[in-house]
């Protein structure tokens, strides 16, 4: 009992351990780095769903560190938001660890190796503390800690651009932190506390002061930016496409999703549903920008020659899905948008995988050098088509289901022209998605064209990198058909963000 009662402490300080270990052993033995990577992570997975469970059971679990009460001490809280997104957070975390152990061997020189999991820990670290913390400068201070780790992890790769792209993140992602410091300083000076449960008390007292909206509109720019919500995802693109593919898959539906549930808290929890909707309406204005961003986000991917850019912008458009519900803001739509960050890091994490392994078998990411490619690499082609069927929400997948939701939040809000909008953009994504489809099966190959194609090493990748994309894939279709137990989590905890803290 003693034990579990300190689950949540253990999240943070097995990660700080572990990274200390990896550092120490590493440097002798470069080969231990993994598997306590692997053990640590396995661990964590098995308490977040511990203690997703004990808050579906007994409601919110708070934890004082070191028995503090706030606002003098550190409080962590796992409710039914914060518990869905760890579990969702340490799943994907988990499929990615398991996939890049031979994925950075060839995109990582070997020298880096130790850094690598080192900074790959601190990451993790950090994702974990935003997720569960009860106090926003601590959140501040998490995310610093991930986004340090994430620009070090793009910069790890063998590619010469990467360098570039992590120095643009680390640009746009500093003036981000600036943002979000600035309206926890005004937040701060506002109500003398930093935890958020007494700041969603604190606030509508003063919701008329201007230092107030000043935070609210310095957090909003820099969790949007931090989230790649157009048209502030400017860093996403090169991120996504010059990072070690493994990295990619970790960034893209790891810490993209922990962003926006930050930016979900902030505006919920602590600013509460009546200061969006009536004291400072921004609802409009994001329901506005979300499907612009559904639109052109889609519209980028079709033009793209790369895969992984292809991919990427495709998250610009999917994370205007998620912000979607935000605008809508009924129980529908966000219990809509809260499946659709579920589903996205499902599907997303898959194709990504799928990018990575054809990068790891031919060397190229060029989609003008994949034709055929479904010959040579049968089931990583499958899972790109079952994962991007998702993406595109064909029933009975997860991508369907999130966008239902996400349709009739729209219809009973009376939105009927953006529900045409949500379909457009599904669409559109048929027509980005069908591009690998159409090349990697009917575009010749082997006995097709005489196109010049990339040297291939063998047919499909190791087991250690095929088990978690098939997994990912068939994962889209499983979370599709058995919808009625994700909804029993997904419904508590966007019931939890309408009525505040």
């Amino acid at each position: 009992m003693m034990l579990l009662d300190q689950l949540p402490i253990l999240l943070v300080i097995l990660s700080m351990l572990a990274t200390l270990l990896v550092l120490g052993a590493g440097w002798y033995n470069r080969s231990v780095c993994y598997g306590i990577v692997l053990l640590t992570i396995i661990f964590q997975f098995v308490v977040s769903v511990l203690l997703l469970t004990r808050v579906m059971n007994e409601g919110t679990v708070r934890y004082y560190v070191g028995g503090w009460l706030p606002p003098l001490g550190i409080e962590l809280v796992i409710d039914s938001f914060s518990g869905f997104i760890l579990v969702t957070i340490m799943f994907l975390a988990l499929a990615s660890v398991i996939y890049l152990k031979k994925s950075i061997e060839k995109e990582v020189p070997y020298e880096k190796t130790v850094s690598f999991y080192v900074l790959l820990q601190l990451l993790i670290i950090g994702l974990i503390g935003m997720t569960i913390t009860g106090d926003i400068f601590n959140l501040y201070v998490f995310l610093e800690i991930s986004s340090i780790a994430a620009y070090a992890l793009i910069a790890t790769s063998r590619r010469s651009y990467s360098y570039v792209a992590a120095f643009n993140y680390l640009v746009l992602g500093s003036i981000a932190a600036g943002f979000i410091l600035l309206g926890i300083g005004n937040l701060y000076v506002t109500t003398g506390t930093l935890n958020m449960a007494e700041l969603a008390v604190l606030l509508p007292a003063s919701y008329e002061l201007s230092t107030v909206h000043a935070a609210f509109l310095f957090m909003i720019i820099g969790f949007s930016i931090k989230a790649a919500f157009f048209p502030l995802h400017l860093w996403l693109p090169d991120a996504y496409t010059e990072a070690p593919s493994a990295v990619t898959v970790l960034i893209s539906t790891v810490m993209a999703k922990v962003s926006i549930y930050a930016l979900f808290r902030m505006l919920f929890s602590v600013f509460t549903p009546s200061y969006i909707i009536e004291s400072f309406p921004i609802t409009d204005f994001i329901l506005i920008v979300s499907t612009i961003a559904i639109i052109a986000g889609a519209v980028l991917a079709i033009a793209q020659t790369d895969l992984k850019r292809l991919l990427a912008y495709s998250s610009v458009s999917q994370v205007g899905y998620i912000m979607f519900a935000l605008g809508v803001a009924n129980l529908i739509a966000l219990e809509g948008g809260l499946l659709h960050i579920l589903g996205h890091a499902v599907m997303k994490g898959c194709l990504f995988m799928v990018a990575g392994a054809i990068i790891y078998q031919a060397g190229t990411s060029r989609l003008s050098d994949m034709k055929g490619i479904a010959t040579r690499m049968p089931i990583s082609c499958a899972a790109f088509a079952l994962a991007g069927a998702s993406m595109i929400g064909i029933p009975p997948t997860i991508g369907f289901m999130s966008k239902y939701y996400l349709v009739l939040g729209a219809l009973d809000a009376g939105l009927w022209l953006y529900a045409a909008i949500l379909l457009a953009g599904s669409l559109l994504a048929v027509v980005y998605i069908w591009r690998f489809i159409e090349i990697a099966y009917f575009a010749g190959g082997d006995h097709g064209d005489h196109a010049p194609q990339p040297a291939f090493l063998g047919r499909e990748v190791p087991v250690s990198m095929l088990a978690p994309m098939v997994s990912l894939a068939l994962l889209c279709l499983f979370l599709g058909i058995c919808i009625e137990p994700v909804m029993g989590i997904v419904g508590p905890a966007a019931a939890l963000l309408l009525g505040g803290a």
